[in-house]
C-alpha cells in the first residue's frame, strides 16, 4: 500500500485558510493571484534567490505546491534586535533587486511582497532568512514594502514598547541595511502612515465582504482598531521618526 503523507494544518496565516504542510511541501488553495505568484517564485529560483519558497506546481486537488522552508515563523509581533531588523532590511533589498528588470514589474521599479512582516518571515539561528506567503505580491514601489516593514518590525503603540526615539533608531537601522538613499528616506514616514491607513481600510472592507478570510468579526474589529492606534502613534511622533532618518 502506498504511504500517503499526513497533512498538518499551518495556522499562522491571517488571510488564506486551508494551508497545510505535507512532508517537505506546503499546499494551499489556488487564488486569483496564483499565476503571478508562480511566475514570481520561478523567476526568483532562476535568480538563485534563496529567500523564498520554490514553486512546485499543483497537486491532484488543484492546490498549489511550494517547498517547505524549515525554521521558525513568529506568531505575534514583538520587539526585535537591531541585528534582526538589519537582516530583514537586507533580505528585502535582495528580494527587490532580484525582481528588477524581470518583466514582472510592469511600469514599477520592483515586485513588492506587500506583507513582509515578521509573521511572514522564516527565522533560522535567530535571524530572518526568507519570506513566505506571496499571495499579495505585485509590482510596486520599494517604499510600499519598506513602509510596512518599518511599521511591523520597528514601531509599536503599546504602553510597554520602547520610547519613540528607540523605535525611530531602529527604523534608521532598517533604512541603512536596505541601502535607502537620502532622497527616498524623506518619504519613509508617509509610506509607513499610508500602509497603516491601508491596513485599517482593508480590514474594514472584510466587514462587508469577508470572502474566504478566516477572521471573526471580533478579530476584524480588533485589527482595525490596532491599525488606527498605530497610525495615530506614528503621526504623533512623526518629527521623532523623521529626525532619525535624516
Amino acid at each position: 500500500m502506498r504511504h500517503v503523507p499526513a497533512e498538518v494544518p499551518l495556522t499562522g496565516g491571517r488571510i488564506t485558510p486551508g494551508v497545510v504542510r505535507v512532508a517537505d511541501t506546503v499546499r494551499r488553495p489556488a487564488t486569483a493571484t496564483s499565476a503571478f505568484v508562480a511566475q514570481l517564485l520561478t523567476h526568483l529560483e532562476q535568480c538563485q534567490f534563496a529567500g523564498a519558497p520554490r514553486y512546485l506546481g499543483r497537486d491532484e486537488a488543484n492546490r498549489e505546491i511550494f517547498s517547505y522552508l524549515p525554521g521558525w515563523v513568529p506568531a505575534k509581533f514583538r520587539r526585535w534586535s537591531d541585528t534582526q531588523v538589519a537582516s530583514a532590511g537586507a533580505l528585502l533589498r535582495s528580494l527587490h533587486d532580484a525582481t528588477r528588470n524581470s518583466g514582472l514589474t510592469g511600469e514599477h521599479p520592483v515586485v513588492c511582497h506587500h506583507d513582509p512582516g515578521p509573521n511572514n518571515t522564516v527565522f533560522r539561528a535567530g535571524l530572518p532568512v526568507a519570506f513566505i506567503d506571496f499571495d499579495t505580491a505585485s509590482p510596486g514601489d520599494p517604499l510600499e514594502d519598506i513602509g510596512y516593514m518599518a511599521w511591523t518590525w520597528c514601531i509599536s503603540s503599546k504602553a510597554t514598547a520602547p520610547p519613540a526615539t528607540a523605535q525611530a533608531a531602529q527604523v534608521r537601522v532598517l533604512a541603512d541595511a536596505y541601502g535607502l538613499t537620502a532622497a527616498r528616506r524623506a518619504d519613509v514616514l508617509d509610506a509607513i502612515l499610508d500602509r497603516q491607513s491601508r491596513n485599517a481600510r482593508w480590514w474594514a472592507e472584510r466587514r462587508t465582504d469577508p470572502g474566504s478570510c478566516p477572521a471573526s468579526p471580533e478579530q476584524i474589529t480588533s485589527r482595525i482598531a490596532w491599525s488606527e492606534r498605530e497610525h495615530a502613534y506614528t503621526s504623533t511622533n512623526r518629527l521623532v521618526f523623521a529626525a532619525a532618518l535624516r
